[in-house]
């Protein structure tokens, strides 16, 4: 194959698909060293890639801005000159390569009005995302780590897929915050775990009372300070644990960007998080991470590499990918005994190698 020139990827959401993407682009950066390579992302994962080396040029949608203004029933003019700015950005250049790999309408929809003499993806789109490909989609394995898949797309363009990192770009500007965030709250020189209780599927959630007890059975066996994070719905939530505990915590939800979390967590012996985004920022942090899986798969969408443990159910009906369930028996079937267990592994675990 001829090496392309010029290379759009279009991975739009959400923040752990985007942080499983990172891979991808480094190999193609590696394989391609002189291509134009540009990203097409929504807001609410551009933060992930944004000052990444390995990107000339980002695109960012703000789909969901649009939408809520247009359904306010205001700024119907300001919306559409901006999502007509946003159009003539894709298409100013006629790439030698479009990737998509959301595999959806939406990423199908924008595949399609880009400029690309190629335009490809992977086996599995839905929606119809496959409708605006003009090669044959790449066959994958869905059994697979999202990470491996996208491996899988740059074998197919005779990349070479090994020595990656899949590192988050993050500044000096964000390490300094983080320093003063944790010496504000003064757990600048101790042992920090960190917990992320909150997810978008309901079905994903872990509950509170069992958050709090876990986080005080860290603090008091393993001596570590608790620090919360999330984003800033979810402040109130995290509140209502801490008011649990008879230990006292920090409660960070909403108070880094993406990249600042990144920084975060690379400061903590482990993350205790449900299946989201910010579990996924932490295992590309280096952040060993305990993760509860219930309706979802680890062996698809788990942290990725060593150090991890997942605590999951076996409850036939699991995994089911659904979002909404009367019973939730595989969260409930988590207990915080078990959970404990996995984070006192995975901090021993992770204090001998550092001192190896």
């Amino acid at each position: 194959m001829q090496s392309p020139d010029s290379i759009l990827i279009v991975k739009l959401s959400a923040i752990g698909d985007v942080v499983h993407s990172l891979p991808f682009l480094e190999v193609l950066r590696r394989n391609f060293p002189c291509a134009q390579i540009d990203w097409l992302v929504e807001e609410g994962a551009a933060e992930i890639i944004e000052g990444h080396p390995a990107i000339d040029r980002v695109i960012v949608s703000r789909r969901r801005s649009w939408q809520r203004s247009l359904a306010k029933g205001k700024a119907y003019p300001e919306v559409f000159k901006e999502a007509a700015r946003f159009l003539r950005k894709i298409r100013v250049c006629k790439y030698d390569l479009v990737i998509d790999l959301q595999g959806l309408l939406k990423s199908g929809v924008l595949t399609g009005i880009s400029r690309g003499k190629r335009k490809i993806g992977m086996s599995g789109t839905r929606e119809g995302g496959r409708l605006f490909l003009n090669e044959r989609p790449v066959l994958v394995d869905y059994e697979q780590h999202a990470i491996d898949r996208y491996l899988k797309l740059a074998e197919y363009l005779e990349c070479e897929p090994s020595r990656w990192k899949g590192d988050i770009p993050v500044f000096e500007s964000d390490r300094r915050l983080i320093d003063r965030l944790l010496n504000g709250d003064e757990l600048g020189q101790g042992h920090i775990v960190a917990i992320n209780p909150v997810a978008r599927w309901k079905t994903k959630l872990w509950e509170s009372e069992r958050f709090a007890a876990l986080a005080d059975r860290i603090g008091n066996d393993l001596s570590c300070d608790i620090i919360f994070t999330g984003s800033e719905r979810d402040r109130d939530t995290v509140e209502d644990i801490s008011r649990m505990m008879t230990k006292t915590s920090v409660n960070l939800a909403g108070r880094t960007n993406l990249k600042e979390l990144a920084c975060l967590y690379a400061r903590c012996r482990a993350l205790v998080s449900t299946d989201t985004g910010p579990m996924h920022i932490a295992a590309a942090a280096g952040c060993p991470v305990v993760a509860l899986f219930g309706p979802t798969a680890p062996r698809r969408t788990g942290p990725y590499g060593y150090g991890h443990r997942v605590v999951s159910s076996d409850v036939e009906c699991s995994p089911c990918f659904k979002r909404r369930c009367e019973h939730m028996t595989c969260m409930k079937s988590i207990t915080v005994e078990r959970a404990f267990e996995a984070v006192r592994s995975t901090v021993m675990e992770n204090d001998k190698t550092k001192e190896s």
